[in-house]
């Protein structure tokens, strides 16, 4: 017997935490970037209790996947998984992942896939991060054709010291595109 969906309760920050830690790749890697942001929900406050987990290639584009089509390359862990804290912030330790192939031949812009779990949610939401230094990439991404150009810039990532700003704004003005999965 099935049950109907619920929404994600205030459990989600007791049970979903991950021993590992948000870093993808350990401090001192070299080319090691911090991925930060703030969820905010559809009113513009931050969201305190949500869960952001990250997907991505390593920097030369390869996953330690057995599904990765130009073999497995082994050791990097590419997911990360951070709670936000009272203010709605997250960040991950990672590095800026490389191309990876796309269909027909052609190559995905570097990108990291994002998914969002939270209070108010039936189900996770998921997006995309793209990196300002590779427009001319970005601008050949099938995925990111595929959004409306108005919108585009809600999917790439704000250049800082020490790595990259990312907010989620889940719904209202400036609403992060997200993607059926």
């Amino acid at each position: 017997m099935s049950t109907p969906s619920q929404t994600v309760g205030p459990y989600l920050s007791i049970g979903l935490p991950w021993d590992d830690g948000p870093e993808v790749v350990p401090e001192g890697t070299p080319g090691a970037i911090v991925l930060r942001g703030v969820i905010y929900d559809g009113n513009g406050v931050p969201v305190p209790d949500a869960m952001v987990e990250t997907w991505q290639a390593d920097a030369d584009g390869r996953f330690d996947h057995p599904d990765d089509p130009r073999g497995r390359v082994a050791g990097f862990r590419g997911f990360g998984r951070c709670p936000t804290d009272e203010q709605g912030r997250w960040s991950i330790r990672t590095v800026v992942p490389g191309a990876v192939p796309g269909t027909g031949g052609r190559t995905q812009a570097p990108h990291i896939d994002v998914s969002v779990l939270g209070r108010g949610l039936l189900h996770r939401v998921v997006t995309r991060i793209y990196f300002p230094e590779h427009a001319e990439a970005n601008a050949a991404d099938e995925v990111l054709a595929s959004v409306p150009e108005d919108r585009r810039d809600t999917l790439v990532a704000v250049r800082e010291a020490d790595g990259y700003r990312f907010d989620v704004r889940l719904q209202g003005d400036g609403e992060t595109v997200f993607f059926e999965v």
